[in-house]
């Protein structure tokens, strides 16, 4: 896929704010600090599109970016709000659950991890919940930069084998730097092929 342009169309409180004019939607979410405004920017090729902060849990609501006029670039808050009051993590988690359960045009949930670490009792229980509901979601590992080459197959297979305890297989996973660029061919021919199977379905 060829991103020819990209804008911010606007921040939503709750999923009825929402766009409703239809167009197929790619929600990026993951634990604060996952690095998800820096692969979001690599994708789209763009310096400053979504803010890179410093401090986890500056998404505090639903941001829609219009890819080629065509699809929604959707940034949803972070899980985990380790510093956000109990009841500011409940509105975030409120928010979060009804996008992603009444959001008819979401085509998929990217669900980025941090290729770093083991997998975070938070992180299973999220994917797990995907599961449970039928949410279509791919897994997206960030950081690999950060790995020694010969740490970047090993890692992402301890995540994997660690999420195999309680499926019996996984979704469509992709490896990314943010910094480097890699990756982003791979995210970007998955979006298009999704969106050429949702226009067929249509077509029927």
């Amino acid at each position: 896929m060829d991103i020819k342009t990209v804008y911010f169309l606007g921040s939503f409180p709750t999923e009825s704010k929402c766009p409703t004019d239809g167009k197929p939607e790619f929600a990026f979410i993951g634990r604060s600090n996952v690095g998800k405004s820096s692969l979001i920017n690599m994708l789209c090729n763009h310096k400053d599109l979504a803010k890179v902060s410093g401090t986890p849990g500056k998404t505090r609501q639903i941001n829609y970016f219009v890819i080629n006029a065509e699809w929604y670039l959707v940034d949803l808050p972070g899980y985990g709000f380790a510093k956000a009051s109990k009841k500011a993590k409940a509105n975030y988690e409120r928010m979060i659950e009804q996008y992603l359960l009444q959001r008819e045009t979401l085509m998929c949930a990217m669900v980025l991890l941090d290729s770093r670490h083991e997998l975070q009792k938070i992180d299973k229980e999220f994917i797990d919940w995907l599961g449970s509901m039928h949410i279509p979601f791919v897994l997206v590992f960030t950081k690999l930069d950060k790995l020694k080459p010969t740490e970047i197959e090993e890692n992402i297979q301890i995540i994997k084998d660690k999420l195999l305890e309680s499926w019996h297989s996984l979704p469509e996973s992709f490896a990314t730097s943010a910094k480097k660029k890699h990756g982003r061919e791979e995210v970007l021919n998955f979006i298009e092929e999704t969106m050429k199977k949702y226009e067929e379905r249509l077509r029927v």
